[in-house]
């Protein structure tokens, strides 16, 4: 079965605590932070602070960071000091030996490390370090925003992702994805799915539904 992470992106800000409680409680299996710089990416959303107040709130939940900045080194040592389990940083922001080097980095932190490729991006231009990391993450939305369509053509790099990868690595996936989307991406090969408005916008009463179905492909 994948894991299934919902993005705080889509979640209340003002009621961040009750929120994260509703998807940990209900079965989620990861809490997927979104931070995003203005510069990488269009949009400002949340840094180390968040992630902190998280891990006092929930010290058991696995915190899984998405960095879609552009200078994802600066942010390692803030985040290992605020309670983060994972750290994803993107391979159009750092390539080729750099983003070995970065990898090695965060693993020497104690944290496990992923690769995110956006949709435009071929998997073949990242494949000479994909060794380097612990998940791959495909996404099927041009980063930014939350709420934005689910990109179809990305599916076939999942399967590439999947069949070039070994076992212990995962793929993620991440933007766009619901119940109607959920058979097909984990048909892919996709073992841990990255859901926002499809869980928080749902109320909190009808979001334990919403992960199980994501999970059980629909």
């Amino acid at each position: 079965m994948p894991l299934i992470a919902p993005s705080i992106l889509s979640a209340d800000f003002a009621s961040m605590g009750a929120e994260c409680a509703s998807v940990l409680e209900g079965g989620a299996d990861l809490l997927h932070l979104d931070v995003m710089d203005g510069h990488f990416v269009p949009n400002l959303t949340m840094g180390p602070d968040m992630c902190r107040g998280l891990r006092r709130a929930f010290p058991g939940a696995f915190l899984d960071v998405h960095l879609m900045v552009s200078d994802p080194a600066r942010f390692v040592e803030p985040f290992v000091a605020a309670g983060a389990n994972h750290l994803t940083f993107h391979a159009e922001a750092v390539g080729g030996e750099a983003a070995r080097a970065l990898a090695a980095r965060v693993r020497g932190k104690g944290l496990t490390v992923g690769l995110a490729i956006n949709p435009p991006t071929s998997l073949e231009s990242a494949r000479p370090v994909l060794d380097a990391f612990d998940l791959v993450l495909v996404m099927s939305v041009n980063p930014g925003y939350s709420g934005q369509a689910f990109i179809p053509d990305v599916l076939r790099k999942t399967r590439s992702a999947r069949d070039l990868l070994g076992p212990g690595v995962r793929v993620q996936m991440d933007g766009g994805i619901g119940a109607g989307q959920a058979r097909a991406v984990r048909e892919a090969g996709c073992d841990v799915l990255v859901a926002a408005s499809a869980v928080f916008g749902r109320p909190p009463s009808e979001r334990p539904m919403v992960i199980q179905t994501l999970r059980s492909g629909g």
